[in-house]
């Protein structure tokens, strides 16, 4: 089950007149974790935005997400049906709360009706509001990130055999070990391990 974090970042945004002005923004983000949300938001963002802080991430309830490219306007969208308890056998009214792109209300109302078409119960879409957010960032897996680069393992490369994938171990080994030789060399030791630093 996708989890969804709110994250807040504040940063300082330069204006076309030259002007300084302190701007708060909202980020959805697919992750694990309150620090996996974190994590992601940086990698995302410190490209476009060089100096932001995040001021706070807060676990969501949205069910669905439901992106389209045409537009970058969010709306949070609230649908409600009636469900029967199992074990008292009463009907009792359930709400969940969705998120998707649109240009307007009347847009996000047909593309919520056409996404929940395959529903067998009906439902009644009680609420759109515009959302403050202002981008979502999915989930993106290591091997997701793997695959768009040209970095593979060696044993899914065309004719690696056996004996190429222990090869390429045995190098990353030895460069591992000349790599900790040349830390041990560049300050001198005394007999308890500990370094010396002159001057």
């Amino acid at each position: 089950m996708t989890t969804w974090f709110i994250c807040t970042i504040q940063y300082i945004k330069i204006l076309e007149n030259d002007k300084a002005k302190n701007v708060s923004e909202q980020y959805l983000v697919d992750s694990v974790s309150f620090t996996d949300a974190e994590t992601r938001l940086y990698r995302s963002l410190s490209s476009a935005i060089k100096d932001f802080i995040i001021s706070r991430v807060s676990k969501t309830n949205y069910v669905d997400v439901f992106n389209y490219e045409d537009c970058e306007t969010w709306y949070k969208c609230k649908i409600s049906y009636l469900d029967v308890d199992e074990h008292s056998g009463k009907e009792k009214r359930i709400s969940k709360f969705m998120l998707i792109a649109a240009p307007n209300p009347r847009e996000a109302y047909d593309r919520l009706q056409a996404q929940l078409s395959s529903w067998i119960i009906p439902f009644e879409i009680t609420d759109i509001n515009l959302s403050p957010i202002v981008e979502v960032i999915p989930y993106v897996s290591g091997e997701e990130l793997i695959e768009n680069t040209n970095l593979r393992p060696v044993k899914q490369i065309s004719g690696a055999t056996e004996a190429d994938y222990e090869k390429a171990e045995l190098e990353a080994e030895i460069e591992e070990e000349f790599v900790e030789e040349e830390i041990v060399e560049e300050g001198e030791v005394d007999d308890d391990n500990e370094e010396i630093i002159e001057g």
